[in-house]
């Protein structure tokens, strides 16, 4: 009986582990940085890693694509709409488990030294979830 009982206990956790468990739509690690390439001009460098995005696969093949914008929040708190935009597309012969949503621009001298915000305005092209991340970064002349 103890080993009939232990077995199915057994089986249980297998079971348990074994099941495909839905990862929810989110973002994760965002970073972003700036720094001085003359003149008065800074580049900003951001990214933000997304995971729980919906997958097509076809004949063992698995694709994603993700569409984001990145919006610049200013020290006075006046957004710039859409400084950055893209597409990521990745397809792999195994289930993709997160991508890196990579941003680069340059912000020439008329923007003040301070706190700025960048807000990583994201969508699954497949399933049309959308989600959203901010990062920080400072500019300092």
């Amino acid at each position: 009986m103890k080993k009939v009982l232990s077995f199915i206990i057994i089986t249980l956790f297998v079971f348990a582990a074994c099941s495909k468990q839905e990862v929810k739509f989110e973002t994760l690690s965002s970073e972003a940085f700036a720094y001085d390439i003359g003149n008065g001009t800074s580049e900003v460098n951001a990214s933000v890693r997304v995971k729980g995005f919906t997958q097509n696969e076809k004949n063992g093949e698995y694709s994603s694509s993700i569409s984001f914008t990145v919006d610049l929040q200013k020290p006075d708190s006046s957004i710039v709409k859409s400084i950055f935009h893209d597409v990521h597309k990745e397809s792999d012969h195994e289930p993709i488990s997160d991508v890196g949503l990579e941003s680069q621009f340059d912000l020439d001298s008329t923007y003040a030294e301070g706190n700025y915000k960048l807000i990583y305005n994201i969508t699954d092209d497949i399933s049309k979830n959308k989600l959203t991340a901010t990062v920080s970064f400072d500019i300092s002349k």
